[in-house]
């Protein structure tokens, strides 16, 4: 019994980003294509099988840089909760280089809430399994600020809720802009405890 449903829901990649491993900010180059191994993007500053702890794990493991499992390899939001934050900040759209972002979708309502352990699959089979949803953090709300000077201090509370997952590449493969990922989330119903 399969432990995955294909749903109906498809995204269209509407943007596609690196973040060099040298950079010291989190500023991403547009690209119009993505190679994805096993481990990430090649020279892409997540990219890696392995990586050291971060704040989001601090609760399971307390002495930063603790090497794990990387299950955050791709940073993926979407474009309709870019203009809730874009509009939230006073900003007409918002550039995902400003994000730390590797790839921009549409089409797929509330997308910071699909399940973790839900996949993104393309045509040509490529997958990413998403690990879970992004947290806001002030990086991003830097390199704004950096550029528009009063639009980035709103981004960290406009962007609640609203960042985007992180996921790991479950199949190797190319993405371009314009390709369909097709949503497949776990066949399971929510934890009971926490609906209760």
């Amino acid at each position: 019994m399969p432990a995955l449903v294909p749903t109906e829901f498809y995204a269209t990649v509407t943007w596609l980003g690196t973040v060099p491993t040298a950079r010291e900010s989190i500023r991403a180059e547009l690209r119009d294509r993505l190679e994805f191994t096993f481990a990430g993007i090649p020279g892409e500053r997540h990219e890696g099988l392995t990586r050291p702890s971060c704040s989001r794990v601090l609760a399971q493991y307390p002495e930063r840089g603790t090497e794990i499992a990387n299950v955050r390899q791709v940073s993926i939001v979407s474009a309709e909760e870019n203009a809730m934050i874009a509009a939230e900040c006073g900003l007409e759209a918002l550039d995902p280089i400003y994000l730390g972002a590797s790839i921009v979708i549409e089409g797929i309502e509330d997308f910071s809430h699909v399940p973790p352990s839900s996949r993104l699959q393309a045509e040509n089979g490529m997958t990413l399994s998403i690990d879970m949803q992004n947290r806001p953090c002030n990086l991003p709300a830097r390199e704004m600020e950096a550029d528009m000077p009063g639009h980035g201090k709103p981004f960290k509370a406009a962007a609640k809720g609203r960042r985007g997952v992180t996921a790991r590449v479950e199949r190797p493969g190319r993405l371009t802009i314009g390709d369909r990922l097709r949503l497949h989330i776990p066949d399971q119903r929510p934890w009971k405890l926490a609906t209760d």
